[in-house]
């Protein structure tokens, strides 16, 4: 079903062969049969998106609305969709299923897709009034849960979340998080749900280690000081970390954090740059029966138990929406995230 929807709207879209981003009218999108217009309540501006805005990320159109953190009411349904109606509050995961690959092919659902289409990268995203998304994408949230902090669930919590299964997170194992901003602080919430200990948190500012601190974890550490390696190897009892996850994606805190594990420790590789990774010795490393892992995303599911984490006011995520803003001042929420203006660990867009 379709209800009444304008027939234009407010987006943000990034031109790719200017590199320049506006604020534009462009039309509402109409679903189709399997899909679903979700009217936007909020959504984050993630590094992800910078990265794409500076050419890390490969624009893949010449021009695209960006945003993948989002929440918002249903507005419209598509004729095939029996699980929604209009009006349901809602997060929207950032992708959707290919189609194309084997998985897809062989009647695999959107966590089984090989080739994951990510929202405002392979299709318009939620610096928007409207944006449209298959039905199977949506999770509902309960009316407790602030569409603000619903929307930070759909990648700066989803993806560190996911992250502690890519690790195979064991209660009362050691955990180091390199860089506390909004996938690494979350991080540290998490592990510390999941019965991590000791958790150590790692960034050179010293007021994001104080946030941490405050956050759950039992120890934070300046990386670029000379002693953080033996710091760790002293609160770790000589032993080292069991679990280290980089969430900055540097050559420098990939090589640090693979080189205070302990035997059979897990390198798990969350943030993403540009940058050659260096993992020291081959014989160190296989004789110490290392494991480094790429992260990327999540599951649905990891979204479902996320609502419902903090429905049940099991993880609070009251100090993650840093500030929220007019879209028509995304430029100024650009600007913060950049420059660090209130080491922000989420800046949202309200349409």
């Amino acid at each position: 079903m379709t209800t009444e929807l304008p027939e234009t709207m407010r987006a943000v879209r990034f031109h790719s062969e200017t590199g320049k981003l506006s604020l534009e009218t462009v039309p509402v999108p109409r679903p189709g049969p399997s899909e679903v217009v979700v009217k936007v309540a909020a959504c984050g501006i993630c590094h992800s998106d910078l990265s794409q805005f500076d050419g890390h990320i490969p624009a893949r159109f010449p021009e695209i609305t960006p945003g993948h953190e989002a929440s918002g009411t249903v507005a419209a349904v598509g004729s095939d969709v029996r699980h929604w109606t209009v009006g349901d509050r809602v997060v929207i995961a950032a992708g959707r299923a290919c189609g194309r690959c084997r998985s897809c092919v062989f009647g695999g659902n959107i966590d089984d897709c090989e080739a994951l289409e990510v929202m405002a990268f392979a299709y318009d995203g939620a610096w928007a009034e409207y944006v449209v998304t298959p039905g199977v994408s949506l999770i509902s949230v309960p009316d407790g849960v602030p569409m603000e902090q619903a929307a930070v669930l759909a990648d700066a919590v989803s993806t560190p979340y996911g992250a502690l299964e890519t690790a195979d997170l064991r209660v009362a194992e050691s955990v180091g998080v390199w860089g506390l901003g909004g996938i690494g602080t979350h991080l540290v919430q998490l592990a510390r749900i999941a019965g991590a200990s000791p958790i150590i948190g790692l960034d050179p500012v010293a007021e994001v280690r104080e946030r941490a601190l405050s956050l759950g974890a039992d120890f934070t550490l300046d990386p670029l000081a000379e002693d953080t390696p033996e710091r760790i190897k002293e609160i770790t009892g000589g032993r080292g970390l069991r679990v280290a996850f980089d969430c900055v994606g540097r050559a420098s805190t990939v090589a640090q954090a693979n080189g205070v594990l302990g035997a059979r420790g897990r390198a798990v590789l969350v943030g993403i740059s540009g940058e050659t990774i260096e993992l020291g010795r081959e014989g160190t490393f296989v004789g110490r029966r290392h494991a480094v892992i790429g992260h990327l995303g999540y599951k649905m599911r990891h979204l479902s138990e996320l609502v419902e984490l903090v429905s049940r006011g099991r993880l609070d995520l009251s100090a993650s929406v840093s500030a929220v803003l007019p879209l028509a001042e995304f430029e100024e929420g650009i600007r913060r995230l950049r420059e660090h203006d209130g080491h922000p660990i989420r800046v949202l867009l309200k349409p």
